[in-house]
């Protein structure tokens, strides 16, 4: 990782990746408690948004020498992005849910270990096929 500069890049991804917990958990909170949605619909909202400002920021700071100019190549990333991040998605309520309607843990707490378990296939995915 090291040689090729990736180290540097997965500590950017994570950089992003920690303002994007503040917005997910941020929205979580504010659409649960404040508007009354149910928590696994105030997280899909939140993980999306978190998603779409997760991706300007990472294609503008962690991988500005791997992206083509132009419109059509950012909504090219944009879509690569998202549909691997659907399956993080996935993976953050799949956690959510257990922990919290099985194990009785907090809904913000088990929000967050959905995020770390997401992660690394977000980065690992991404980096091989949006940023490639």
């Amino acid at each position: 990782m090291r040689r090729k500069g990736e180290l540097l890049r997965f500590v950017k991804f994570c950089l992003v990746g920690a303002s994007g917990v503040l917005v997910n958990m941020g929205l979580l909170w504010l659409l649960t408690e404040f508007v009354g949605l149910f928590y696994l619909l105030s997280a899909a909202i939140s993980i999306e948004t978190s998603i779409i400002t997760n991706f300007i920021l990472n294609d503008r700071f962690t991988f500005p020498d791997r992206r083509s100019a132009g419109a059509k190549h950012f909504l090219k990333r944009l879509v690569k992005f998202n549909l691997i991040s659907l399956a993080g998605l996935g993976i953050n309520l799949g956690v959510l849910w257990l922990l919290t309607a099985v194990f009785g843990v907090y809904y913000l707490l088990s929000n967050l270990c959905g995020i770390a378990v997401a992660t690394l296939w977000n980065y690992l995915a991404n980096i091989g096929w949006t940023w490639r």
